[in-house]
């Protein structure tokens, strides 16, 4: 297996390939990180469409959680504060006021041990973490594992399983910053996005959900119908001045199970991309916050260079009653399933 880079005490990080038909996969153990997606266009070329690096000390010195599964609490908790069967728990608060993305040393940057094969019509890999008691504050236990598939259909299954010897709160997803035109490419505000969603979560002034949800309908966080990404992200409304653009959590519609939550177009090229998840919500990032990381082969990352589309529950659910809950308890498993399909126009 070709070497990705070393970490400072010699650890080996392995760069593994998954393909199928058109689709190429390569993913690292640190992080459980996807460093590329090569996917075609209308003419068939290839591409890269995902941010990140071409080595190791990228990710370890300049990554914006670029490709990594965040956890053991993906996204925002108020104040790094949150009570659980009568005990009040405190993380680290790295994100302002608040914790973010599982605090200081989250999954994006731990060693996860790994392990592939190759089912029938597609290729895998395993990666599983063990996060102990205690870790980044959290109570219990948490074992941890997440499955890449790709297949002939060129699709990504992303699958999340997780147990626990002690209630803890668990919300993993995936952090990719895509651009469909090719990583490097130019901004993301001509990408055409569809969002399954008739509502959104207004933050406050730190980006924490005020706990409501709040209709898309008539606000320029209405994506019912295929609108490009830069169309209204100038706004004059508050919701977008406190992201800097689009950094919100949006409602998922339909039953629980595997279901779509977003559908993007780059008209230039022709690629698609789309999502369905059994996650209730998913977390439009527009790459505000890029602010020209050197990237792969040269390039820089520009704000809104890359879009993330993180399938999740809701952020500071713990805090929140009446969201849907992220408390796993000893005996349950905790499972979740996100598919990345590419394809391209006619």
């Amino acid at each position: 297996m070709p070497s990705f880079g070393r970490l400072a005490d010699g650890t080996d990080i392995g760069l593994f390939t998954l393909n199928a038909r058109g689709l190429e996969v390569r993913a690292i153990p640190y992080g459980a990180i996807i460093v590329s997606i090569r996917v075609p266009d209308r003419r068939g070329d290839l591409a890269d469409v995902v941010l990140g690096f071409d080595d190791l000390q990228g990710y370890l010195e300049r990554s914006r959680y670029f490709g990594a599964v965040v956890g053991r609490y993906g996204n925002r908790i108020a104040n790094g504060r949150f009570s659980l069967d009568g005990r009040t728990y405190q993380l680290a608060t790295n994100n302002g006021p608040n914790h973010l993305h599982g605090g200081v040393r989250g999954f994006d940057k731990v060693v996860w041990r790994a392990q592939a094969d190759r089912p029938e019509g597609g290729t895998r890999v395993v990666f599983s973490y063990t996060s102990r008691d205690g870790e980044e504050a959290y109570p219990g236990t948490l074992n941890a594992r997440v499955t890449y598939e790709v297949n002939e259909r060129n699709e990504l299954s992303v699958e999340y399983e997780a147990t626990t010897d002690a209630p803890t709160p668990v919300n993993l997803t995936q952090h990719t910053y895509f651009n469909l035109a090719g990583e490097g490419r130019g901004d993301i505000l001509g990408h055409v996005l569809a969002l399954d969603a008739d509502q959104f979560l207004p933050v406050d002034e730190t980006m924490i959900p005020t706990g409501e949800l709040a209709g898309v309908a008539g606000t320029p966080f209405d994506f019912r119908r295929p609108t490009p990404i830069g169309a209204r992200i100038n706004d004059a409304h508050e919701q977008l001045k406190r992201g800097t653009g689009y950094d919100h959590s949006f409602v998922v519609q339909g039953a629980p199970g595997l279901r779509r939550a977003a559908h993007v177009v780059e008209p230039a090229s022709g690629r698609t991309l789309e999502i369905v998840t059994t996650e209730p919500g998913v977390q439009f990032y527009s790459g505000n916050h890029l602010s020209g990381q050197a990237g792969k082969a040269g390039h820089t990352y520009a704000a809104r260079s890359g879009f993330c589309l993180e399938t999740q529950h809701y952020p500071d659910s713990p805090n929140h009653a009446h969201f849907p809950s992220t408390i796993l308890r000893p005996g349950a498993t905790y499972r979740s399933k996100t598919v990345f399909i590419f394809g391209v126009l006619p």
